[in-house]
Protein backbone atom coordinates (compact mmCIF):
# COMPACT_ATOMS: atom_id res chain seq x y z
CA UNK A 1 0.00 0.00 0.00
CA UNK A 2 1.49 3.60 -0.73
CA UNK A 3 0.24 6.54 1.56
CA UNK A 4 -2.04 9.03 -0.18
CA UNK A 5 -0.65 12.37 -0.92
CA UNK A 6 -2.80 15.11 -2.09
CA UNK A 7 -1.25 18.53 -2.99
CA UNK A 8 -3.60 21.97 -3.41
CA UNK A 9 -2.78 24.51 -5.84
CA UNK A 10 -4.57 27.06 -7.86
CA UNK A 11 -5.11 27.45 -11.04
CA UNK A 12 -6.64 30.38 -12.98
CA UNK A 13 -9.41 28.57 -13.72
CA UNK A 14 -9.99 27.06 -10.04
CA UNK A 15 -8.22 24.53 -7.62
CA UNK A 16 -6.21 21.56 -8.80
CA UNK A 17 -5.70 18.59 -6.71
CA UNK A 18 -2.37 16.83 -7.26
CA UNK A 19 -3.56 13.13 -6.08
CA UNK A 20 -0.60 10.46 -5.48
CA UNK A 21 -0.45 7.12 -3.90
CA UNK A 22 -3.45 4.53 -3.10
CA UNK A 23 -7.27 6.24 -3.55
CA UNK A 24 -8.66 2.92 -1.44
CA UNK A 25 -10.67 2.38 1.75
CA UNK A 26 -8.02 3.24 3.97
CA UNK A 27 -7.23 6.95 2.38
CA UNK A 28 -10.00 7.85 0.21
CA UNK A 29 -12.21 9.82 3.11
CA UNK A 30 -8.91 12.19 3.37
CA UNK A 31 -10.15 13.19 -0.31
CA UNK A 32 -13.26 13.56 0.86
CA UNK A 33 -12.37 15.38 3.88
CA UNK A 34 -9.98 17.88 1.74
CA UNK A 35 -13.00 18.41 -0.87
CA UNK A 36 -15.67 19.58 1.86
CA UNK A 37 -13.02 22.51 2.74
CA UNK A 38 -12.48 23.73 -0.79
CA UNK A 39 -14.36 26.77 -1.65
CA UNK A 40 -15.26 27.08 -5.30
CA UNK A 41 -17.08 29.70 -6.73
CA UNK A 42 -19.55 29.20 -9.78
CA UNK A 43 -18.30 28.67 -13.23
CA UNK A 44 -14.56 27.71 -11.59
CA UNK A 45 -13.04 23.91 -12.47
CA UNK A 46 -12.08 21.54 -10.24
CA UNK A 47 -9.45 19.57 -11.68
CA UNK A 48 -8.39 16.52 -10.08
CA UNK A 49 -4.62 15.40 -11.16
CA UNK A 50 -4.98 11.95 -10.94
CA UNK A 51 -1.33 10.82 -12.88
CA UNK A 52 0.12 9.35 -9.45
CA UNK A 53 -2.76 7.25 -8.78
CA UNK A 54 -1.52 3.67 -8.40
CA UNK A 55 -4.52 2.08 -6.88
CA UNK A 56 -8.16 3.64 -7.18
CA UNK A 57 -10.82 1.14 -5.59
CA UNK A 58 -14.52 1.70 -5.32
CA UNK A 59 -14.19 3.93 -2.18
CA UNK A 60 -11.99 6.18 -4.43
CA UNK A 61 -14.28 6.10 -6.89
CA UNK A 62 -16.93 7.00 -4.57
CA UNK A 63 -14.60 10.37 -3.22
CA UNK A 64 -14.31 11.09 -6.92
CA UNK A 65 -18.30 11.54 -7.09
CA UNK A 66 -18.11 12.99 -3.61
CA UNK A 67 -15.90 15.67 -5.52
CA UNK A 68 -18.12 16.09 -8.59
CA UNK A 69 -21.47 16.52 -6.32
CA UNK A 70 -18.93 19.43 -4.24
CA UNK A 71 -18.61 21.37 -7.32
CA UNK A 72 -21.86 20.67 -8.97
CA UNK A 73 -23.17 21.96 -5.71
CA UNK A 74 -21.38 25.36 -5.91
CA UNK A 75 -22.40 25.35 -9.74
CA UNK A 76 -18.98 24.37 -10.48
CA UNK A 77 -16.78 22.26 -12.97
CA UNK A 78 -15.10 19.17 -12.37
CA UNK A 79 -12.28 17.73 -14.72
CA UNK A 80 -10.12 14.50 -13.94
CA UNK A 81 -6.47 14.42 -15.32
CA UNK A 82 -4.07 11.92 -16.33
CA UNK A 83 -6.51 9.01 -15.70
CA UNK A 84 -4.02 5.83 -14.99
CA UNK A 85 -5.62 3.01 -17.62
CA UNK A 86 -6.87 0.52 -15.09
CA UNK A 87 -8.97 3.79 -13.51
CA UNK A 88 -10.30 4.88 -16.76
CA UNK A 89 -11.02 1.28 -17.80
CA UNK A 90 -13.56 1.28 -14.22
CA UNK A 91 -14.89 4.38 -15.05
CA UNK A 92 -15.76 3.40 -18.70
CA UNK A 93 -17.18 0.15 -17.23
CA UNK A 94 -19.93 1.84 -14.66
CA UNK A 95 -20.12 4.64 -17.55
CA UNK A 96 -18.52 7.34 -15.13
CA UNK A 97 -16.43 8.42 -18.19
CA UNK A 98 -19.71 10.37 -19.26
CA UNK A 99 -20.24 11.64 -16.01
CA UNK A 100 -16.65 12.91 -15.78
CA UNK A 101 -14.93 15.25 -17.75
CA UNK A 102 -11.72 13.45 -18.94
CA UNK A 103 -7.97 15.74 -20.27
CA UNK A 104 -4.95 13.29 -21.10
CA UNK A 105 -2.92 16.19 -19.27
CA UNK A 106 -3.37 18.64 -17.15
CA UNK A 107 -2.40 21.94 -19.53
CA UNK A 108 -5.58 20.84 -21.45
CA UNK A 109 -7.87 21.11 -18.24
CA UNK A 110 -6.79 24.42 -16.82
CA UNK A 111 -6.67 26.16 -20.25
CA UNK A 112 -9.30 28.80 -20.41
CA UNK A 113 -12.21 28.87 -22.21
CA UNK A 114 -15.92 26.77 -21.22
CA UNK A 115 -14.45 24.39 -24.52
CA UNK A 116 -11.65 23.74 -22.54
CA UNK A 117 -13.83 22.91 -19.57
CA UNK A 118 -16.35 20.97 -21.67
CA UNK A 119 -15.24 18.43 -23.28
CA UNK A 120 -13.75 14.41 -22.94
CA UNK A 121 -10.33 13.76 -23.87
CA UNK A 122 -10.16 10.64 -22.51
Amino acid sequence: MSALTITTRDATTGPVLEIAGDLDYDQAPRLRQLVATLSLEPGQCLVLDLSRIRFCDSSGITALLVARNHAVAAHADIALVAVPDNTLRILRIVGLDRVFTIHPALDTATAHGPAARGTSEA
